[in-house]
């Protein structure tokens, strides 16, 4: 939360040295990093779960637009901005796509349980500072929601680490794989809005990120895995 505080104030003041023609540029930049990020993140995925991750981010999507998370996200957005008087009209997309960067990933999984069984910290340090200079480009393209994301990070990892050894059993190394993979494939979303390519509702997709767990779950129960792996070989 430190170092990204810290960078997002530094991205906010480069957000005023900076002209439009440099800002452009900045946001390019981030928009194709973003895309290879989400590609690698995606193409992690453990073997045999290629189905999982399809029907998780199907029904993550029909859940999230029948729940209207876009909708809600956007409003409780809003009562932020009108409450602390914001006029950033990017505030609630800064806010999203930072926590997304930030926190969905096999280290920040790994390093939170890692320090709340064992008390480990390197993996959480050598992150923070990576999300640091991260927040840096983040806030000078998406201004003061980027900052605002240090809360729901707070909730994620600290809720992890907090948890850890209740969340163990379910956190087997390729449901985290395709955590990072379901989670990559939502930062390649970020990538395709910030180039432009599209409109993705990519806020109606989160609860794909929950999803994937029981889906999982099933897939492995059920024998689906060892057929699918069995079949290939």
């Amino acid at each position: 939360m430190g170092t990204v505080s810290l960078g997002s104030f530094l991205g906010l003041s480069l957000q005023q040295t900076f002209p439009p023609e440099v800002q452009s540029i900045v946001f390019f930049t981030i928009g194709l990093g973003t895309l290879v990020l989400g590609m690698q993140m995606s193409l992690r995925m453990p073997e045999g779960y290629l189905l999982v991750f399809f029907f998780s981010l199907i029904l993550g999507g029909i859940s999230g637009e029948l729940l209207g998370i876009d909708d809600w996200l956007n409003q409780l957005g809003e009562r932020v901005k009108g409450s602390l008087q914001i006029g950033d009209s990017d505030f609630t997309e800064g806010l999203i796509t930072a926590f997304l960067i930030f926190c969905i990933g096999s280290v920040t999984i790994i390093g939170a349980i890692e320090e709340g069984l064992k008390g480990r910290r390197e993996l959480l340090l050598i992150k923070s500072v990576l999300d640091g200079f991260t927040s840096i480009a983040l806030a000078a393209t998406y201004g003061l929601g980027v900052w605002f994301s240090i809360l729901p990070m707070l909730l994620f990892q600290g809720g992890l680490t907090v948890l850890a050894g209740s969340l163990r059993p379910l956190l087997s190394p390729r449901r985290i794989a395709m955590l990072g993979a379901v989670g990559g494939a939502l930062i390649l979303g970020i990538g395709i809005n910030m180039l432009q390519l599209a409109d993705l509702p990519l806020e109606n997709m989160l609860p794909a990120l929950l999803l994937l767990f029981p889906l999982a779950y099933l897939a492995e129960r059920s024998g689906l895995i060892g057929l699918i792996l069995r079949r290939k070989d």
